[in-house]
């Protein structure tokens, strides 16, 4: 990244590439694997059709299942470290799947819940019915798995708990904005990055997403399927479009929900997701105005701004929490963000909002920490790693700074109320690595159709994206859901739940340009 402290993108890990996040319970618990006698199954035969001799070996290999728990089988493939240098050295990569239930499978469905670094296998293991309706579990082998550098496959590991409590949550000893506050994130990211580095046992230049894709083609080889059945959400669109990308012969059927922008660049990225969060808040607001319950009062813009006065009270004295943590704007706006994946967290967004009007931070800590998938004081996986360390690697640095002033005026222009606390010193600036991914439109020319979904007021990925992705894939096919939330397919819309299920099953694409109210 551009070594200068004026090159500012978002500080958290809340809001470069969003995550599925379900409705919240506030739970956060994630049953472990219990090993257990599975089933007996016949595995198709690898499909090694056309596989270059050196990497044979690794589409060959032959997958040993074991049951672990609540029905599932878990497994490890093993990968190349470097696709470009087979034999520099290997990883492993989880894999988890949910059999069709309805007999014979048709085939392996593959997901990912996005992120990067979100786990697809913890997804299937603890809310397959999220991520899958019935009728593609009954007729699919529903298959999760951890991306390379994520969660149960081989890892990037960086901070202890506590110090990665200190670097999420720590509030800031200078003043915002000021050089002495740029200095101070600076060296935070830097000792994150050399963390990182140290415990990761050289991994992190391979942690990308064109690897992540050719390790998917591997997958879907072992898994003995000649074409990858897919679907993806949020960052997982900007696997699925990489691998149709690299491999369009051989995409089956796939849905792309909730879509990234191949072509935007990282400060794109930031400036439009910043004002989809500001969109969405804004509804959030409209809603909260008719109920008596809601601590703002007035119009929206009179509760926007008393919003904006409580982050900056927040920032100017933070909020002592229930552990001994500070509540601060950055992780307010965590806990404001996490709500708003999902028009059904409303309701604990204000609950979290009235409480630090009244000084208690209880509320929005627990949707903070519902974010950073942190519970009773650890993190449950590796997740802020992986994001980190995926788009450090993925988008390389074109911004001068003419460029980032133009940013940080539209961002204040169209989303007063997050600008403020949007941008800081750019965590990429101090990794170890130069990134290796380019930015450009996707085509997958020769590509079966593909079919992106877009929802009109997802705060995480705005539907210009998804509109944007539609028309760069040569066989794109756009379905809309008119509505709030990320992502659109499994949310109560059955005009989209049908559109991607029919396809799915039948390979018969819906219209292009089907809206869904």
């Amino acid at each position: 990244m551009i070594a200068s402290s004026s090159r500012r993108v978002r500080r958290t890990a809340a809001a470069l590439a969003g995550i599925v996040v379900a409705t919240l319970t506030l739970s956060g618990c994630i049953t472990s694997l219990i090993p257990e006698e599975a089933p007996a199954v016949t595995n198709p035969a690898p499909d090694t059709e056309g596989v270059a001799e050196e990497l044979l070996p690794f589409y060959a290999q032959e997958l040993d299942w074991a049951g672990c728990g609540d029905g599932f089988d878990c497994t490890t493939v093993t990968a190349p470290l470097d696709w470009a240098e087979p034999a520099k050295g290997e990883i492993e990569l989880s894999v988890i799947r949910s059999r069709a239930t309805g007999g014979e499978p048709i085939g392996s469905l593959l997901t990912n819940p996005g992120g990067p670094g979100a786990s697809g296998v913890g997804l299937i293991r603890d809310s397959v019915e999220y991520a899958v309706g019935e009728p593609l579990r009954e007729q699919y082998d529903v298959i999760g798995f951890d991306p390379r550098g994520v969660g149960e496959s081989t890892a990037v590991t960086c901070f202890d708990d506590a110090d990665m409590d200190a670097y999420l949550y720590d509030v800031p000893e200078n003043p915002r904005g000021s050089d002495a506050w740029n200095d101070e994130l600076l060296a935070r990211h830097a000792a994150f990055a050399e963390a990182c580095e140290a415990g990761s046992d050289g991994i992190l230049p391979y942690i990308t997403t064109q690897n992540a894709a050719r390790d998917m083609d591997l997958l879907r080889a072992v898994l003995g399927d000649t074409r990858l059945n897919y679907l993806g959400y949020s960052y997982g669109t900007f696997l699925g479009a990489t691998y149709a990308e690299l491999f369009p012969e051989k995409v089956g059927r796939l849905v792309l929900d909730g879509a990234l922008d191949p072509s935007a660049s990282g400060l794109d990225v930031n400036v439009t997701q910043g004002i989809g969060f500001e969109s969405a808040l804004r509804a959030y607001m409209a809603d909260c105005l008719q109920d008596d319950d809601c601590p703002f009062r007035g119009s929206v813009d009179d509760a926007m701004a008393d919003l904006g006065v409580l982050l900056a009270s927040v920032d100017r004295d933070p909020l002592p929490g229930p552990d001994g943590r500070l509540l601060g704007a950055d992780s307010l706006l965590t806990a404001i963000v996490a709500a708003l994946y999902s028009q059904d967290s409303w309701d604990y967004l204000t609950m979290a909002l009235d409480g630090a009007l009244q000084g208690d931070a209880s509320t929005a800590f627990l949707l903070a920490d519902f974010y950073n998938n942190r519970e009773n004081g650890a993190y449950l996986d590796n997740q802020t790693e992986a994001f980190r360390a995926y788009n450090c690697m993925d988008y390389p640095v074109e911004t001068s700074a003419g460029d980032l002033a133009a940013a940080e005026e539209r961002l204040q222009a169209e989303a007063p109320t997050v600008a403020p606390y949007w941008f800081g010193p750019d965590p990429c600036e101090v990794w170890p690595y130069p990134p290796t991914g380019t930015r450009a439109p996707i085509t997958a020319a020769g590509a079966a159709p593909i079919v992106v979904v877009g929802t009109t007021n997802d705060p995480a990925t705005p539907y210009e994206w998804s509109v944007a992705l539609a028309e760069q894939l040569e066989s794109g096919v756009l379905v809309t859901r008119e509505g709030e939330g990320h992502t659109g397919y499994n949310k109560g819309n059955q005009c989209v739940d049908d559109a991607v299920e029919t396809y799915l099953l039948t390979g018969t694409a819906p219209e292009d340009g089907l809206t869904c109210g």
